[in-house]
């Protein structure tokens, strides 16, 4: 019995590494990786959208830090939150890679 269960041991631990990379698939990706991908896009107000549900955490950390930065700027100049989101947008959208989609203030969705 002692010999199966060692047996099964490398194999238990296998599945578990598995199913951790399953359970986030965005922490083995870089945030530029997911917008090439398609699975993160970019919006007009500086935030970054999941276009695909199995990301959603990572970019909601990636929008707490965002808008920690944005509240920051727009208190040290005086100006809305939002003004300061969009002119980060603007930045984001000329330093992102190839096939990175960007939700408009229309909602149209374009891709770079």
């Amino acid at each position: 019995m002692t010999r199966f269960w060692s047996s099964l041991t490398p194999i238990l631990a296998a599945a578990l590494v598995a199913l951790a990379m399953l359970a986030t698939p965005a922490a083995a990706q870089s945030l530029d990786d997911l917008r090439a991908s398609g699975q993160v896009g970019e919006k007009f107000n500086g935030l970054a959208v999941a276009r695909d549900s199995g990301v959603a955490d990572f970019v909601e950390k990636v929008n707490e830090k965002r808008l920690a930065i944005y509240v920051e700027q727009a208190n040290k100049q005086g100006v809305p939150t939002t003004q300061v989101g969009m002119v980060y947008a603007q930045e984001i959208l000329e330093q992102v890679p190839a096939g990175t989609w960007f939700l408009t203030k229309d909602g149209e969705w374009l891709q770079k």
